[in-house]
């Protein structure tokens, strides 16, 4: 199991946002959480990779115990976890590959030949192979979101959590970051996904956790 929660609750300040959540994940597993904006589905997200504390209850994510994971243990956790973003978060001033150096760099990667032939490799496997030293502000939405997918997988993660990946795409090009995170899910990793789209739910099949007044339903 890579994440295990039981009757969990999770705080932002001094608000509860989502309590009594039970949670079992396994490996290659393609997960969405369904909900209105502010339901929760992000903030649940941040509990998986420590970003925000458990408050209440028992959590495990990757054997690491949630309620108390230690501070230098978190670069370790998180090694493991690929997040994609729906704004990209791409540095704006350095090239497609320089992104992906920079993580591998912030990792502990060292040798520069074996880092630049698995950006090279990663890049290909998300179709990205031919854009090596374009910068951000020359792709398109489309393209960007490929490259942080490709940023995401860099240090082979157990999980991939993806935070409304296609929100600010249009159809078509949502549905080729559909494609290719599935493709992902069929190669054993686990993906996480946030979305409004109800599309893909019927065309990607999944398990679904729908937020909703606080609490998580299956």
């Amino acid at each position: 199991m890579l994440i295990e929660y039981k009757n969990v609750e999770i705080h932002q300040g001094e608000n509860i946002v989502l309590s009594d959540v039970n949670l079992a994940i396994d490996k290659g597993e393609f997960i969405y959480l369904l909900g209105k904006v502010g339901c929760g589905k992000s903030t649940l997200m941040k509990t998986f990779y420590a970003e925000l504390p458990i408050a209440l209850g028992e959590a495990c994510v990757l054997d690491y115990d949630m309620t108390r994971i230690r501070r230098k243990q978190i670069p370790y956790l998180r090694r493991k976890i690929g997040i994609v973003f729906q704004d990209f978060k791409l540095l704006t001033d350095r090239s497609v590959e320089d992104n992906l150096l920079f993580v591998l760099r912030a990792t502990g990667w060292k040798d520069k030949r074996i880092m630049s032939g698995h950006i090279h490799d990663i890049l290909e496997q998300v179709g990205m192979a031919n854009k090596l030293y374009k910068r951000p502000h020359e792709l398109s939405g489309g393209e960007q979101q490929r490259v942080v997918i490709a940023r995401a997988l860099l240090n082979s993660p157990d999980i991939i959590l993806a935070d409304e990946p296609t929100g600010n795409l249009d159809p078509e090009t949502g549905k080729e970051i559909m494609d290719l995170l599935y493709s992902i899910r069929q190669s054993g990793t686990t993906v996480i996904m946030s979305t409004h789209n109800p599309t893909w739910v019927e065309n990607y099949p999944g398990k679904c956790l729908r937020f909703n007044n606080g609490k998580i339903t299956e």
